[in-house]
């Protein structure tokens, strides 16, 4: 089963830089009675194309959070992860906004909680990335000499007077900014990837003991790496299950990276595709055989619509394309995530599309 926190209450940014936060709810599976809290009911359904004033196409909208209540007046937000308390059962939304760091309690759609803000550990920014690991958050930005803020989550859970003002519980300043953090939560290892150490390849921090994260080595040989993946590989390559894989989205193409020795990481592969713009990042489906990448600006320089490419990771030491799946839209997209069956795209202006990456593999 899908659960709610997953991709049922998927927090939309909408527009570029959020004039908003939205949640919403999809209303078009056969299973609803697996997929749709009776607790929770739509702040707009979607009837004729709208919920509320937003364009839907079998999506309702669950809630809505205006940015200038969310992150402040003139503020704007840019990224967005969730956090779930296995204690209370209560689902969280964690917002970067140009500010800082803002907590929303999601439980309940019909009456979000702003629960707080973690102001920025230097300067305003508006690309802010953060991650979760063991109930800490871990935060880093584009601000110069913010480093890596760590947030204790279940201070969330009895904190009255709301919105609260929190403090850091950790600060790691190993580097200044950064564009993305990457976790793997089977190793207990952080990658930091677009900082100014490492020519901006991943910064490699133990964070295994969440509030002393300790630095543990980087690779540069490949250069700036905009986003990443990283698993403990369980995939189809025999030549390495266990390992610890890295995978880059470089700007200009993709790197695959053995790090499972910090003190030695292999660069296994670095490819490229055709008509590159600017290579944002990509996605593992779960099954580790396919690795979905987006380019942002490749419609805009090419000229054709929204792209994305999904490559075959059967062998890791050459992959190869598998195919490219062509949209309707002539926008851009960005960044994506893959949710057990289904792909979420969004797409720069236009919302968001959801696919079922199960086609990728039938369509040869």
């Amino acid at each position: 089963m899908i659960t709610i926190n997953k991709i049922l209450k998927t927090l939309l940014i909408t527009t570029t830089f959020v004039l908003s936060i939205s949640l919403i709810i999809s209303c078009s599976d056969d299973n609803d009675d697996d997929i749709i809290d009776p607790d929770n009911k739509a702040l707009n359904s979607c009837e004729n194309g709208m919920a509320g004033i937003y364009p839907c196409n079998e999506y309702d909208l669950m809630g809505h959070i205006p940015v200038n209540i969310l992150a402040g007046p003139g503020e704007r937000a840019n990224d967005s992860w969730g956090w779930t308390d296995s204690t209370t059962g209560k689902e969280y939304a964690l917002v970067g906004t140009t500010a800082g760091t803002t907590f929303i309690d999601i439980s309940d759609t019909q009456n979000l909680i702003l629960i707080g803000m973690l102001p920025t550990a230097t300067v305003k920014s508006s690309w802010r990335d953060i991650k979760v690991f063991n109930n800490y958050a871990f935060i880093v930005s584009e601000a110069a000499g913010h480093g890596m803020q760590v947030f204790d989550l279940t201070k969330l859970r009895n904190s009255s007077n709301s919105p609260v003002i929190f403090g850091a519980d950790a600060h790691y300043t190993g580097f200044g900014n950064a564009h993305n953090i990457v976790i793997n939560e089977d190793s207990g290892y952080a990658y930091a990837v677009g900082t100014s150490t490492f020519s901006g390849g991943p910064h490699f921090i133990d964070i295994r003991n969440p509030i002393n994260p300790v630095a543990a080595g980087g690779f540069e040989e490949y250069g700036y790496s905009h986003d990443g993946q990283v698993v403990t590989y369980s995939g189809s390559d025999s030549d390495y299950v266990g390992h610890e894989i890295f995978v880059g989205s470089n700007e200009d193409g993709v790197v695959i990276v053995d790090v499972t020795d910090k003190d030695d990481p292999i660069g296994i592969i670095t490819f490229s595709y055709n008509d590159i713009g600017y290579t944002h990042q990509g996605w593992f489906t779960d099954d580790l055989k396919y690795f979905i990448v987006g380019d942002e600006v490749d419609e805009i320089n090419s000229g054709f619509n929204t792209r994305t490419l999904i490559f075959d990771f059967t062998d890791l030491d050459k992959p190869s394309l598998h195919k490219t799946y062509s949209g309707q839209q002539e926008q851009l997209t960005i960044t994506a995530t893959l949710m057990e069956a289904y792909f979420i795209w969004p797409i720069i202006r236009l919302g968001f599309v959801l696919l079922i990456y199960l086609t990728f593999q039938m369509a040869v």
